[in-house]
């Protein structure tokens, strides 16, 4: 068996509107030189890039996928949202929610990115595969039943654990989120479900605004089964590897699931413009060799990866390589250009310490 990597050249496709980062243009918002959204195509499309030049791609299991069906969607979203985004997607395109354009064509490119995360769960549970990463786009982990944000149309990861739920083949799924912005639709969506554990690290109030706050544990039967472990501006590689060390790995070891999905963004890495942490490609590789161990240790080696945000084009390659190496077990490397810079700017240990002490507080208030 390998390791999965599941992709498809349309999901580069996906088209945004006339933005200016996170603005629509218009008034005294100018027009930038390369406009629209952050995300864009080019950091999956240079990440797979990389991966075919330095020939990590031959030591993957590289595959497609067909796009989730509509019985697929409709266990996460609403009939009305889905009829209302294919009837747009299908007059021209335009947007549904809050910084979600999407051109003609968008829902099938969108349903083609569940599609991706679909087939990696599926293909990992049955025991095709070692483990996979989906390289889904665009993203998903934002996105509520009935509404769009964020970047995010359809929920993959929902959609996938809800696929694979219905086939009998996973009862209860553990999700660590550690893209920088909270995984408000994820935590949404399995609310209040005991069955799906939704562990979302993140950088505070950064998007959503007033979102992702410690309190916030559950409801009903999924009382608990919602931890946030939100995070201050201008954490570094130190403290996030803490943070999965004292709060995420334990709590998934606890909740013995039958696999672990990772909602892997790079964008709490350093040169990302949207945030202001101090991640490199070496955390996300600790954090994909910590994650990988804790499943060989509760389920069975079963762990699928899949892509969410990270938006510096020249940085979330080297750090989508260090993950997959560390998912793979590849001896094929690319060496991190920025290493030596980026360890100088690492916070220094008073801060440290008080992100720390922000990690224990956190810690006692989720009882762990």
């Amino acid at each position: 068996m390998a390791t999965g990597f599941f992709w498809d050249e349309k999901t580069f496709w996906h088209a945004g509107g006339n933005y200016a980062m996170t603005q629509p243009v218009g008034g005294l918002v100018q027009p930038m030189t390369a406009g629209g959204l952050p995300e864009s195509p080019e950091t999956k499309r240079r990440l797979k890039n990389l991966m075919d030049v330095t020939g990590l791609s031959g030591d993957l299991d590289m595959r497609s996928a067909p796009m989730a069906t509509w019985e697929d969607l409709l266990r996460v979203h609403p009939e009305s949202y889905l009829r209302a985004f294919k009837d747009l997607s299908d007059a021209g395109g335009g947007e549904l929610g809050q910084r979600t354009p999407f051109a003609s064509g968008g829902f099938e490119i969108a349903a083609l990115s569940a599609g991706l995360s679909i087939a990696a769960v599926d293909a990992v549970l049955r025991g095709e595969l070692d483990n996979a990463y989906a390289l889904s786009r665009p993203p998903g982990h934002h996105c509520l039943p009935d509404f769009p944000n964020g970047f995010c149309l359809l929920n993959n990861i929902a959609i996938a654990i809800e696929a694979a739920q219905s086939k009998g083949m996973a009862k209860r799924v553990a999700v660590l989120d550690w893209d920088i912005h909270h995984g408000n639709g994820t935590e949404e969506i399995f609310y209040d479900r005991a069955d799906v554990l939704a562990i979302s690290m993140h950088q505070e109030n950064n998007y959503p605004l007033n979102s992702g706050g410690v309190e916030r544990r559950g409801a009903g039967d999924g009382q608990g089964a919602t931890l946030n472990v939100p995070l201050p501006a201008g954490t570094g590689h130190t403290s996030f590897l803490e943070a999965m060390d004292r709060i995420a790995l334990p709590a998934i070891e606890a909740f013995s699931p039958d696999i672990i999905i990772v909602a892997c963004g790079y964008d709490a890495a350093v040169l990302d413009p949207l945030s202001q942490t101090l991640a490199t490609a070496e955390t996300f590789r600790h954090m994909t060799q910590r994650a990988k161990e804790l499943a060989a240790r509760v389920c069975d080696g079963k762990l699928v990866l899949v892509h969410e945000g990270g938006y510096s084009e020249v940085y979330v390659p080297f750090c989508g390589h260090a993950t997959l190496e560390a998912l793979s077990g590849s001896q094929i490397t690319a060496p991190d250009p920025y290493e030596a810079s980026f360890r100088i700017r690492q916070p220094n240990a008073r801060f440290e310490a008080f992100v720390s002490g922000e990690i224990d507080a956190i810690a006692a208030e989720l009882g762990l």
